[in-house]
């Protein structure tokens, strides 16, 4: 029946262009051989499994019957009640929620057999094992199974191929769900952004998941972040990002080795997508900056990143145990002069010189509202005007360092000091 040459070739074949293991294939095909078997030969009830051997082409069939008692089946019917036209089975008693009260299938001769008999084949049978018959295999007698069968096997072989291929693209994805990845646009339907990742593997961006005035074209290449993969009717349906901050992240990874290998690490992100985000970063190592191992040399590092973004802005700012020090470093690119806060309800006051307010809030409250997200505080902003008692201490600063003699100043007087006499004795020359 089989060409073993051939078998082998378009194992290979399919093993290297689907990516399912050869194991897959054959169970594929052992599948679709007892579907054929059960379908020329088989009775109603029977499970039917086969086992082919592709190295010498054996070819096996087996009937399998699980072991039960009536705890788990409820009795056969009887040959009467089988042969009366007339006979109806009592309706199920059902419980509140609609589910049949007893759930215990009917006992099937074909498919089930009784401990005590399972014993007498096996002796240490225990319930719900499966005892296995031989059957004759049909094709010693006849080398081709009927049009109908083969119909149905090939329908199960590419069903199997199906799902083996779903299987193998749903564990790969799963492995890389929370990472960024390069995909191409394939096409966008009804606001849904169709990106390809791979061949015959499509993720997809809903509307939700796209940053706000963000345009895309078929065949441009984009950068998503994996956010779920989970088993679909067609395949395998992948949820992608580019709204996630965690794309913030795994980019800044991509570009600076010093946050891939954790020696600076991005403590927290507030992003709204699209327009700018604020990250907060540390370092683990006295020696490396972390702000300028994210900016990287001239700005390349955080150019890259905001290439990949569409040129949203970020904002890097320095993380600090002291927690108020953190939230005045979150208002950057503002200066704060001065802070007070509650470190137990988490709200602090800052004060900026009024030319910074706007800076601070930002526009539309923007650079408020992230820094608030970044750091978790309840930040109320305000300028010098409303805090006439942090100018005067600004300008009684200013006064008492006039008094203050720098050692440039000192300097330059004790050099025009010893110039004077000789000027003098010159001129009485």
């Amino acid at each position: 029946m089989f060409d073993l040459k051939v078998l082998q070739s378009t194992l290979e074949q399919i093993e290297k262009e689907k990516n399912i293991p050869r194991e897959k294939i054959l169970e594929a095909i052992e599948h679709s051989l007892a579907a054929a078997y059960k379908k020329d030969y088989g009775a109603k009830g029977q499970v039917i499994r086969s086992h082919f051997n592709p190295e010498t082409g054996d070819l096996e069939f087996f009937q399998v019957k699980t072991v039960v008692d009536d705890t788990l089946v409820k009795p056969a019917l009887t040959q009467e009640q089988i042969d009366d036209p007339e006979f109806v089975e009592d309706p199920e008693e059902l419980d509140e929620e609609g589910n049949p009260i007893d759930q215990r299938v009917r006992f099937n001769v074909e498919h089930h057999m009784y401990l005590p008999d399972a014993k007498l084949i096996k002796a240490n049978a225990e319930l719900e094992d499966e005892i296995i018959f031989p059957l004759d295999n049909p094709l010693e007698d006849n080398e081709e199974f009927g049009r109908v069968a083969a119909m149905t096997a090939k329908q199960v072989i590419m069903q199997k191929l199906r799902e083996a291929e779903k299987d193998v693209k749903l564990a790969r994805y799963e492995k890389m769900i929370g990472t960024v990845l390069t995909g191409t646009v394939q096409k966008i339907v009804e606001g849904k952004v169709f990106v390809e990742l791979a061949p015959r593997t499509i993720g997809v961006i809903e509307r939700k998941d796209q940053p706000r005035g963000e345009w895309y074209t078929p065949g441009q290449t984009i950068k998503v972040f994996l956010e779920a993969a989970e088993p679909g009717v067609r395949g395998v349906r992948i949820t992608l990002s580019r709204t996630h901050p965690e794309l913030i992240r795994e980019l800044f990874k991509n570009e600076s080795p010093e946050v891939a290998t954790g020696i600076v690490e991005i403590k927290s992100i507030s992003r709204e997508a699209g327009a700018r985000t604020k990250i907060a970063v540390m370092s683990h190592d006295s020696d490396v900056d972390p702000i300028g191992a994210c900016v990287g040399q001239r700005g390349s590092r955080i150019n890259a990143v905001t290439s990949n973004l569409g040129e949203e802005k970020i904002d890097i700012i320095l993380w600090s145990e002291d927690e108020l020090l953190y939230v005045a470093n979150s208002l950057a690119p503002a200066q704060v002069l001065d802070i007070e806060g509650d470190v137990e309800k988490k709200e602090a006051k800052v004060v900026v010189a009024e030319d910074q307010l706007s800076l601070a809030i930002g526009k539309e409250g923007q650079n408020a509202r992230l820094a608030a997200r970044l750091t978790g505080w309840k930040i109320d902003i305000s300028g010098t005007n409303d805090n006439p008692d942090l100018i005067e201490e600004a300008e009684s600063d200013e006064e008492s360092t006039d008094d203050f003699v720098s050692l440039g100043d000192l300097k330059g007087a004790i050099e025009k000091a010893t110039d004077a006499p000789d000027e003098v004795q010159e001129g009485e020359e």
